[in-house]
């Protein structure tokens, strides 16, 4: 509502004002739903995939793997319920996120890739192919 003041015109707020505001611009989730922490390691026999997702289940988890691109993604969904002696109440929380990471051509067994999740921590285990371990350090003998 605009109300003018000495010739100034002031901007005064009415309950209307309030209660068509753009609720999208507001964050009514206490959930703070965010992509998780990922580590990437490497070692001699394999890489370590190892994913920040504590209060997950394994079977919240999809593991995917498409022309090298190996896709990680999750969707939950909770709903509580309360219901007192003069109301009700309901809640939903919804969660999901999606990671992909690109693998080295001609260097991981696609095949025997396997995942783990425990402690709130998903694990996925890329072994090598044999040919792209590092061979042991070879003498050489000069005849």
């Amino acid at each position: 509502m605009l109300v003018k003041s000495m010739g100034t015109p002031v901007v005064v707020p009415t309950i209307f004002d309030d209660f068509f505001k753009d609720w999208s611009l507001s964050n009514f989730s206490n959930t703070d739903t965010t992509l998780p922490a990922v580590n990437i390691r490497e070692n001699d026999d394999e890489f370590i995939v190892e994913v920040a997702a504590p209060g997950m289940e394994k079977n919240d988890f999809k593991i995917d793997l498409d022309n090298n691109v190996l896709t990680i993604s999750s969707e939950r969904t909770t709903e509580n319920n309360e219901v007192k002696d003069d109301y009700t109440r309901k809640e939903y929380s919804y969660q999901s996120f999606k990671r992909s990471f690109n693998l080295p051509r001609d260097i991981v067994n696609q095949e025997k890739i396997d995942a783990t999740y425990s402690n709130g921590e998903l694990k996925i285990m890329i072994p090598k192919m044999e040919e792209a371990k590092p061979k042991p350090k070879k003498l050489i003998e000069v005849h």
